[in-house]
């Protein structure tokens, strides 16, 4: 499906390393599995859980069958009422250095040591796994910690924006199509779920370029509404 900006070229898309960074400084709660007993922690208050936890590079041989193994599980849902909502799965898997603290914003406990072994992110395209020097290297997406609160707003009080967007679609939906959602957004563009009598798909449309702060998407947001305004209406599609 072509997409707004360039039609011939894919829009670019957060990196599996940069998409688990966003996942974790989003995240407000998390399953942790250690030492056979599975535990919920409920209060990361969007606090990114890997400041308190540190994570090691793998060391080869060693003692590391006698270190109790750590399996932290986060789950991406979206905000808005779509179908399916689990957006990712997010998996840390190691084993503990230091006995293990609890990792919520709440508790003062010291922070955690990790020999990390691997992160994995599920989505609907498949697992990809991360190694450590590449989640080093990668931040969180600018609108991570906002995404909920944008497509929230921009669902509950316009949704005839939402509709305008689908303008930008091509090819343009067809009467297949009863509702059409915000389901995504990162600093690359926004991605509408377009729900069908039977099943649904998902359609990203780019922003004019990459946003680098918060602060400019207002501006792109625009952008997009602006594009689509100057596109002729082809179909108009139920709320």
């Amino acid at each position: 499906m072509r997409l707004f900006g360039d039609p011939a070229t894919s829009a670019a898309l957060p990196t599996a390393a940069e998409r688990i960074r966003s996942v974790l400084a989003a995240a407000h709660s998390m399953t942790v599995i250690t030492d056979g007993l599975r535990s919920e922690v409920r209060h990361l208050d969007g606090g990114d859980p890997m400041g308190r936890l540190h994570l090691h590079p793998s060391e080869p041989g060693g003692h590391a069958e006698h270190r109790p193994a750590i399996r932290l599980e986060f789950t991406d849902v979206a905000p808005t009422p779509v179908r399916d909502r689990v957006r990712a799965r997010v998996t840390v898997l190691g084993r503990l250095l230091t006995p293990y603290s609890d990792l919520s914003a709440e508790s003062g406990a010291e922070s955690t040591c990790m020999e990390f072994e691997r992160a994995e992110l599920e989505t609907a395209e498949g697992i990809a796994y991360v190694g450590l020097e590449e989640l080093d290297e990668a931040g969180p997406d600018p609108l991570a910690a906002y995404e909920a609160g944008m497509l929230t707003h921009l669902l509950d009080d316009h949704h005839d924006l939402v509709t305008l967007l689908l303008r930008l679609v091509q090819p343009q939906p067809t009467a297949t199509v009863v509702r059409a959602l915000p389901l995504a957004m990162d600093r690359y563009g926004i991605t509408l779920r377009l729900e069908e009598r039977r099943g649904h798909r998902d359609v990203r449309l780019a922003f004019p370029s990459p946003l680098d702060d918060v602060e400019q998407s207002g501006a792109q947001i625009q952008a997009l509404f602006s594009a689509a305004r100057r596109r002729s209406h082809r179909n108009t599609l139920p709320a």
